[in-house]
C-alpha cells in the first residue's frame, strides 16, 4: 500500500518549540534547539515507526493570500515569531532537502491549502493518506483514503482519525460539517469570528440538527429565543466564516507521485549539518554510526549541549513536566505565533 504523510510544518515546529519553552535545548555556542530536534524526531519517528513511501513537508508562504486580502481580521491576531524559530527554520529546510524529502510551498496558499489539495489528489489515485497535524481544521478533508496524524504528546501516543473517528468526535455525520461548525463558533487561532455568543456546544447542536449553515438560514424560523437573534443579526459574518474555515483543495501545486518518493540522503550534507548544531545523538540516529567517525563539531560541547544530546527523544514516550505545561496549551496556542519568516517563493517543490 502506497502511503502519503504531509507534515504541517510549522504547527509542527511551533510545537516542538514551546515544549521545550521552560527548558530549551541548548548547544555549546548558546543556540536554541529545540524546534529543530523536535520537528525531526517527529518526522524521524513517522518514518521508523510507520513507513511511509511518499513524504511532503509542507510549509507556509508568506505572501498573502486571497483570505488576507479580502478580510483584513483575518489571523490578524497572530504575533511576531520568536527569534529562535526564524533562526531554526532555514536550517530545518536545509536538513530536510538533505534528507531528499519535498519541501512544498506556494506564494499566496496557506500549507493547509497545499496539504489538502495534495492530500484529495494523491487520495483519488489509490494512496493512503496521513496529514500529520495538531490543528482541528485539517479534519475537513478527511475521507476513506485520508486520515489525520496527531503527533504524541503529554505521554499520549499519536492518534489516527479517520472519519469515523472525526464524525464522533465533533458529533456530526461527515468530516465536511467541521466547516460549518467552525462557521458558527470561529477560530480564536485563525481569529475567524463566527457567530457571536454561539459557542462549540450550540454550533454542533445546530449542525446536527439543519447539517450546514445554509440550511439553517433557510430554515430560520425553525430556530427559537435568543440563538435565532443572534443568527440573523449575525449571517454575513456566518456566511465570511464558513468560507475562511474553508480549506482549498484545489490550488495549483501538482501531485506527481515520483516528486514524493523519499530518495537516499545525502550523509555528507546532514553531517556537515548535524555537526555544525552539534547534534550527537540525533546525528548517530539518522545517519548511523558512521555519524561519530565523520562528524567534526566546530566548537567543543559544554554542559548545555549535553542536555539537548540526552532529550533529543523526549516528544516520543513520557513526556517531562514542562513539555506537559507547553503542549497542553498547544491546539489554542501555537498558531498565534506565526509570523514572516522568509522572502516570497513561487516555487511548488525544491
Amino acid at each position: 500500500m502506497k502511503k502519503l504523510y504531509l507534515f504541517d510544518s510549522f504547527a509542527l515546529i511551533y510545537r516542538a518549540y514551546f515544549a521545550f519553552q521552560k527548558n530549551p535545548l541548548m548547544n555549546s555556542k548558546g543556540q536554541n534547539v529545540s524546534a529543530i530536534t523536535g520537528f525531526l524526531n517527529t518526522i524521524w519517528e513517522i518514518k521508523t515507526k510507520y513507513n511511509p513511501t511518499h513524504y511532503a513537508i509542507v510549509f507556509d508562504a508568506p505572501a498573502q493570500t486571497d483570505r488576507q486580502a479580502e478580510h483584513d481580521f483575518y489571523k490578524a491576531n497572530r504575533q511576531e515569531t520568536p527569534d529562535d524559530i526564524v533562526w531554526s527554520v532555514p536550517y530545518i529546510k536545509d536538513i530536510i532537502r538533505a534528507m531528499n524529502m519535498p519541501v512544498v510551498e506556494l506564494a499566496g496558499y496557506e500549507a493547509d491549502d497545499l496539504i489538502g489539495t495534495l492530500a484529495v489528489k494523491a487520495a483519488a489515485e489509490g494512496v493512503e493518506c496521513y496529514i500529520v497535524s495538531p490543528d482541528k481544521d485539517l479534519g475537513q478533508v478527511a475521507s476513506d483514503k485520508i486520515f489525520i496524524h496527531k503527533p504524541p504528546f503529554m505521554g499520549k501516543p499519536a492518534e489516527v482519525l479517520g472519519v469515523e473517528e472525526l464524525n464522533k468526535k465533533w458529533e456530526i455525520k461527515d468530516p465536511k460539517q467541521i466547516i460549518d461548525i467552525l462557521g458558527l463558533w470561529g477560530d480564536a487561532v485563525d481569529n475567524i469570528p463566527g457567530v457571536k455568543g454561539i459557542g462549540e456546544k450550540g454550533a454542533k447542536m445546530l449542525i446536527r440538527q439543519f447539517g450546514s449553515i445554509e440550511n439553517i438560514y433557510e430554515n430560520i424560523n425553525e430556530v427559537k429565543g435568543a440563538i435565532k437573534d443572534k443568527l440573523i443579526e449575525h449571517k454575513e459574518m456566518a456566511m465570511i466564516s464558513k468560507q475562511l474555515a474553508t480549506i482549498i483543495v484545489d490550488a495549483p501545486v501538482d501531485w506527481i507521485e515520483d516528486d514524493y518518493i523519499l530518495k537516499e540522503f545525502n550523509k555528507e550534507k546532514l553531517t556537515e549539518i548535524f555537526a555544525e548544531l552539534e547534534f550527537k545523538t540525533l546525528g548517530k540516529k539518522i545517519i548511523g554510526d558512521s555519524y561519530d567517525k565523520t562528524a567534526t563539531p566546530t566548537t567543543t560541547p559544554a554542559k548545555s549541549s549535553v542536555a539537548a544530546n540526552i532529550n533529543q527523544t523526549s516528544l516520543f514516550g513520557e513526556t517531562t513536566a514542562d513539555e506537559n505545561d507547553a503542549l497542553s496549551e498547544e491546539s489554542t496556542n501555537v498558531q498565534h505565533h506565526l509570523g514572516k519568516i522568509f522572502p516570497t517563493q513561487n516555487i511548488n517543490i525544491f
